[in-house]
């Protein structure tokens, strides 16, 4: 496809007679808050062909997606197409980048399936409030949150998910039913009920899954269109391109046709997905309460239930960036609105969207337009497809999420960073929130073990020197006091020692209290602990907390001679008095 570089022409200057916005409301302010400001005056004929071209393409692959994580979701089919429309439509005024596209998603879906329990008035209500929380977090900043999840624990929940997303699907690949969808249970009633298998719908699945594949390899082998190509080479790569591109609508299609021919016949071997609702719901407020036969469940039942799920797919839907929260919190409110279940960004869209060559964001629109479309007039359509199409679908989506590279690499890299990977890919199994949860709390323990042990690299002689790696925090004062006794004055005679704090660039006021101490002990010895390289953060400490008897160097050279009794060595105290010139400068700066 044609590059989108330069889509969109320069700025240009206000009509005259137009005069700028007050400082209260200027260009910038607005451009902040509705980001479609700074582009859509540029707007060019080049750029609405490739968001035309990109939005059709994303559509394509969104709506035979909706239907499926759908079922992912425990939901029936039109919930997924609910949620397919309206984040297109928000991020047109609010996104900042052309590429992302807003939507069900695998996991967000399993998520759903989770703490929702299949009943569409809980996915609206989590919808809704996940919209409310992740705009607060947006708002307040609270990315914070989201640093302490690392990669490892990222990728082991992927990895799980991938792999309870498509065992999920094996049922509807072999056509059976009444399938629990607990983990473990769902393994156990799976292979009990294996007998029970319908051979047209494991041949259609293994079909269309192998479709997929094909497909999506010649997409990946295609090469790039060049303008000085033959009109012919040209229309053919064209039609290659859509084709593989659109593979998920074609394969469902084909499915669906197959589906209709022996449906006419009178004869139907396949598990349909049923009956649609035809077109969009009435917009209405979340349900802040259902009624059942057994009576009404208030809204604070209904939150009970769902639990940490109010805790983790608000988190897991902006783990892409915090930058992104008010889009994705809006698209959660006003969704709901139309009975939507929580949506975040899709990552395999887009990609997808980038290689079609969309410009901005206005290639939402198209693809919502379509989701439309297709509630409109094509439920009539849905009701032929096949589950185990919908299962290949899922399949073929949810595999690239299985890292296989990632243990190889950790070892590599960082053999620890495999503990919280394991702990987390092994307990969300189990239950999500409690392998993303230990995940994290393995992760910080490692990072606490680095702040509470920092690596000290040591030289001995007859002046005893060590050097820290990074900053100096209360955990670990008492560790390196004990140390640097064990290694100065635990010898006989004892040693002075020189504390090299070159690459400390924070200390606290333990840390603080501490080397007082560690001093008191050193002058009873009859010795002398000697620092050098202080920066300029530590000595402003050191000098608010006026401790007293510190002697420090300007370098390691002037420090051995001293401690050595040579001549020409010139100690500083840790005093406003004896602080040479350049670092009181740096001090007041």
């Amino acid at each position: 496809m044609p590059s989108s570089v330069d889509a969109l022409s320069p700025a240009r200057p206000l009509p005259p007679g137009l005069a700028p916005m007050s400082c209260c409301w200027s260009t910038e302010t607005m451009q902040k808050w509705l980001p479609f400001l700074a582009w859509l005056p540029n707007y060019t004929w080049y750029a609405l062909k490739m968001d035309f071209l990109a939005g059709i393409s994303v559509g394509l692959t969104v709506i035979p997606q909706a239907l499926a994580y759908a079922e992912v979701a425990g939901l029936p089919p039109q919930y997924g197409l609910y949620s397919a429309f309206m984040g297109c439509f928000v991020y047109f005024f609010l996104g900042t980048s052309r590429d992302v596209t807003l939507g069900p998603t695998a996991i967000m879906s399993l998520l759903v399936s989770f703490y929702t329990f299949g009943k569409p008035a809980y996915a609206v209500l989590l919808a809704f409030l996940s919209g409310c929380i992740q705009l607060g977090m947006g708002f307040l900043r609270l990315g914070l949150l989201l640093d302490f999840i690392s990669c490892p624990v990222i990728k082991g929940f992927t990895s799980a998910a991938a792999i309870t997303i498509s065992f999920g699907q094996i049922k509807n690949l072999l056509g059976l039913q009444h399938i629990p969808r607990q983990f473990f249970l769902q393994v156990y009633y799976t292979f009990r009920n294996i007998g029970e298998t319908r051979v047209g719908d494991v041949v259609l699945g293994l079909v269309c899954m192998l479709l997929l594949l094909v497909l999506k390899l010649m997409r990946d082998h295609v090469p790039p269109v060049h303008p000085e190509m033959p009109p012919g080479v040209r229309l053919s790569h064209g039609l290659v391109w859509t084709a593989t591109t659109a593979r998920n609508a074609l394969v469902v299609s084909f499915a669906a046709l197959v589906a209709y021919s022996f449906e006419v016949t009178g004869y139907q071997p396949f598990v349909l997905t049923g009956k649609t609702p035809e077109g969009l719901p009435e917009p209405h407020v979340p349900p802040f309460s259902v009624t059942t036969t057994n009576g009404t469940v208030s809204f604070t039942e209904m939150v009970q239930g769902m639990g940490a799920g109010l805790a983790v797919v608000p988190l897991v839907g902006l783990l892409e960036s915090i930058a992104v929260a008010k889009s994705f919190g809006l698209t959660n409110i006003l969704g709901s609105i139309f009975s939507s279940f929580p949506v975040t960004g899709s990552f395999g869209r887009t990609a997808l969207n980038a290689q079609s060559g969309v410009c901005t964001p206005a290639g939402g629109l198209m693809t919502g337009t379509l989701v439309l479309l297709s509630l409109d007039y094509l439920t009539s359509f849905f009701y032929y497809i096949p589950k185990s199409a919908l299962a290949a679908v899922i399949i073929m989506a949810v595999v690239p999420l299985f890292d296989t590279k990632i243990v190889r690499t950790l070892w590599r890299v960082k053999r620890l960073d495999l503990l919280p990977l394991c702990v987390t890919f092994l307990l969300c199994f189990w239950e999500v929130q409690y392998g993303i949860l230990a995940g994290t709390l393995v992760s910080v323990l490692i990072v606490l073990h680095s702040v509470a042990r920092p690596k000290i690299q040591v030289s001995e002689g007859q002046v005893l020197i060590l050097q820290p790696a990074g900053g100096l925090h209360f955990p670990a004062i008492d560790n390196l006091r004990e140390d640097i006794l064990n290694r100065a004055l635990g010898t006989s005679p004892p040693r002075c020692a020189i504390l090299d704090c070159t690459h400390v660039f924070s200390i606290d006021y333990t840390v603080v209290q501490g080397l007082g101490e560690l001093m008191e002990d050193f002058h009873k010895r009859g010795v002398t602990l000697a620092l050098i390289g202080l920066q300029v953060p530590v000595l402003r400490v050191l000098l608010s907390a006026d401790l007293k008897g510190v002697l420090y160097f300007s370098t390691m050279e002037e420090a051995e001679k001293y401690l050595k009794q040579e001549p020409g060595a010139q100690p500083y105290n840790v005093s406003e008095d004896s602080v040479p010139e350049h670092k009181i400068a740096l001090l007041k700066a």
